[in-house]
């Protein structure tokens, strides 16, 4: 008995307690009143102004370099009220497209620029991807970096081995299904994050570990010499000229790992900042493109340190084959102050090829193109400042 009144005295309680709390949520105009008084701003207009501003941008984990990129986004644009850069966490490039795509929330994110190549041939997000995402930016390289164990020294060596893709939805794990399709190399293909593929290496459960990330990648810089492992070289050959470029790794990214004056060479694709084609008259259109403007703004900020060194290699201009620039990333950049001057630059630049192409045996790829322009651009830019000078 004295057990029953006990419970109903909690019930009774709990209910009094219940009861206060509804009284004081359903009275809302006495809330606001006090907190005018105190300073705190009305509730309504703090939540519309936080929301009317922020964007949301999906990245990766802190074995690749998107969460870095991310967060240097966030430092440099993110002001509060004005302006609220959100950077998400997510598993890498081909699932920060679904999530781009199908996601609630979701702005935009980073993935590579042969996604649209990947999707298309799948068809598991649905047709025309090309016309449900445009880009804001190509970004940098990200370098193929092909971990192995100690008795492999090529790709074709890897033919019918156990080689880790990265996590699943990660850039890594599509764009080497790609490249070991292309260049006809069968693997058995598993998923695990590196830190993790990296110990099976070493315990020999897997033959190699593949992570596509901008270098220094955080995954493979910690590593040190260790007689399991080595890097080994991925040549540029013709299966590869369309889609990826030729670069190499250095002893300055991974010190541990690789010894000085022996580069190891390797493919890179270009990273995208890309975006969901989102109606022009809609809230979200509006919220990105005032993102767009302020990124473009403010680039110069990263280029400046501590921000991440793969901002050096990003060209606002540089364009993305099969891919449509976001409208009011295209408005900003047609707002040229010299068009005759671009036009010239362009001239010189298709004369540039004309002298390169019987050099290098072939036609120039659209990936050595892209390549090329940009190095032809660094120069023009350093020759710029030293006529200033």
């Amino acid at each position: 008995m004295r057990s029953l009144s006990a419970a109903l005295a909690i019930l009774a309680t709990g209910v009094f307690f219940s009861s206060g709390m509804a009284e004081a949520q359903t009275a809302p105009q006495g809330a606001r009143v006090v907190a005018a008084a105190q300073g705190v701003p009305d509730k309504d207009d703090f939540t519309n102004r936080l929301n009317g501003n922020t964007v949301s941008i999906v990245s990766g984990n802190p074995n690749g370099t998107y969460l870095s990129i991310c967060y240097d986004i966030s430092a440099v644009l993110d002001s509060g009220d004005d302006l609220r850069v959100l950077p998400i966490i997510g598993k890498g490039g081909g699932q920060n497209v679904k999530d781009i795509l199908y996601l609630r929330g979701v702005d935009m994110g980073i993935t590579q620029s042969n996604i649209l190549r990947y999707f298309n041939e799948t068809g598991e997000v649905g047709k025309h991807i090309e016309n449900r995402m445009r880009y804001i930016a190509r970004l940098y390289n990200e370098e193929m970096h092909v971990l192995v164990r100690a008795d492999y020294n090529t790709l074709q060596d890897l033919r019918g081995k156990t080689v880790n893709f990265s996590d699943i939805g990660s850039g890594t794990q599509t764009t080497s299904q790609l490249i070991f399709k292309d260049l006809k190399i069968p693997v058995k293909e598993v998923n695990m994050g590196q830190s993790d593929a990296i110990e099976a290496l070493k315990k020999g459960d897997i033959d190699a570990t593949i992570l596509i990330a901008g270098k220094p990648a955080g995954a493979f810089a910690k590593l040190q010499p260790n007689p399991a492992y080595k890097l080994i070289p991925i040549p540029y050959t013709p299966e590869l000229f369309d889609y990826y470029l030729p670069t190499k790794l250095t002893n300055e990214d991974y010190p541990g790992i690789i010894p000085k004056d022996q580069p190891i060479d390797t493919i890179a694709v270009s990273a995208v900042l890309a975006v969901f084609n989102w109606d022009p008259k809609s809230d979200r259109y509006r919220r990105v493109a005032k993102f767009t403007e302020a990124f473009f703004a403010n680039f110069d900020k990263f280029l400046e340190k501590p921000r991440h060194p793969k901002w050096k290699e990003v060209n606002l201009a540089a364009e993305l084959p099969g891919w449509t620039r976001f409208a009011a990333a295209q408005e900003l950049l047609s707002k040229d102050k010299n068009p005759e001057g671009n036009a010239q630059l362009k001239e010189a630049f298709e004369q540039f090829l004309a002298r390169i192409e019987p050099q290098e045996g072939r036609t120039v790829s659209k990936a050595r193109r892209e390549e090329l322009f940009a190095k032809f651009m660094e120069w023009h830019k350093t020759t710029q400042q030293q006529t200033l000078r």
